[in-house]
């Protein structure tokens, strides 16, 4: 299957030189690299002049095709008619050499398939274990791990999810992809975390990413698989393996993050339930005072205050403007 890559980018040149490099390694090449720089300066253009790899083509955007939806939408316009499969890519990525590879033969697997996630090993340690007398673990699949505080307070409060890791819950706030264990299985999921997710090409022909997502586009990715589930199958590939190594530069301010945690975890809510029950609505609201309260409850517990008071308060103005001017949806 002719596959093609897209990079979108925004001023992390040595995040991306390591991403490219680890590219370079994959017992599967990309037909076509596609880099989508929303940089207000030339320093990636100057590190990829610098460091050539093969089947790249570099884009430069100016303010009108600047954020993570239209950049995307922009290096979807610009894919070639061979291409079979579209496969995104965050730049602070590194890959197993063995990504591509797996990636693709979970279509050949599961023809099904309209959409195809990769699997993030850094960000949770696993053990098998058929124990699960443990209440400080979470088990799954034969394999457990920590569970977070936040998993258990919410469960003091009777406000855990109602569905498995990568399926939105009623009330949402739910698991993340990175509650499925690294059991080498393919499993089925609804929500795809967009930085390591690949699409048959032909899902483009009916949909883009929603420009609602302006800027750093925080859950933009749910959005847009939330939207693609109804119409299809999705899963996430274990065995396609990489590592998510957070770089802090080109994210938004503390209290913009706070405030889009909130309306933006609204808005993707309402695109899987547009009408919820009262019991969601209610559940929804009061795990996201809760989760509020234990992010402010960092200003005593971490190193990090005036990022914990600054992101906290962004959460709370963007709780209030729900009631007074909520999101609305995008068909």
């Amino acid at each position: 299957m002719n596959f093609t890559l897209i990079v979108c980018t925004y001023k992390r040149p040595q995040s991306l030189l390591f991403l490219l490099e680890s590219v370079k390694k994959q017992t599967v090449y990309p037909n076509d690299i596609l880099i989508i720089d929303g940089s207000t300066n030339d320093d990636t253009e100057v590190i990829l002049k610098e460091n050539t790899f093969q089947n790249l083509k570099y884009f430069r955007v100016d303010d009108l095709e600047r954020g993570l939806t239209k950049q995307r939408n922009f290096g979807i316009n610009h894919v070639g008619e061979q291409s079979d499969l579209i496969c995104f890519l965050d730049d602070d990525i590194v890959l197993d050499s063995y990504y591509f590879e797996h990636l693709i033969k979970t279509y050949q697997e599961k023809p099904d398939a309209l959409a195809v996630g990769g699997y993030i090993t850094n960000e949770a340690r696993w053990a098998k274990s058929d124990d699960r007398n443990d209440a400080s673990k979470y088990y799954y699949d034969g394999w457990m791990r920590d569970e977070p505080s936040r998993f258990k307070i919410r469960r003091l409060f009777g406000l855990m999810p109602d569905d498995q890791p990568g399926f939105m819950p009623s009330f949402s706030h739910g698991r993340s992809i990175s509650f499925l264990p690294p059991s080498g299985r393919i499993y089925e999921v609804e929500q795809l975390m967009g930085g390591v997710s690949s699409y048959k090409k032909e899902v483009f022909d009916k949909m883009t990413f929603s420009t609602y997502f302006e800027g750093y586009g925080l859950y933009e990715d749910a959005d847009f698989s939330l939207r693609l589930a109804k119409t299809g199958k999705l899963y996430i590939n274990t065995k396609a393996e990489l590592e998510h190594h957070h770089d802090g530069s080109g994210r938004p301010n503390p209290f913009k993050y706070g405030n889009m945690v909130l309306r933006n975890g609204w808005y993707v809510w309402r695109v899987k339930y547009p009408n919820p029950s009262l019991k969601a609505r209610l559940k929804w609201h009061a795990t996201a005072i809760l989760l509020t309260k234990l992010r402010l409850l960092n200003v005593i517990t971490t190193s990090k205050r005036k990022e914990a008071f600054t992101e906290s308060i962004g959460r709370i103005v963007g709780w209030f403007s729900l009631i007074f001017n909520a999101p609305r949806i995008k068909k």
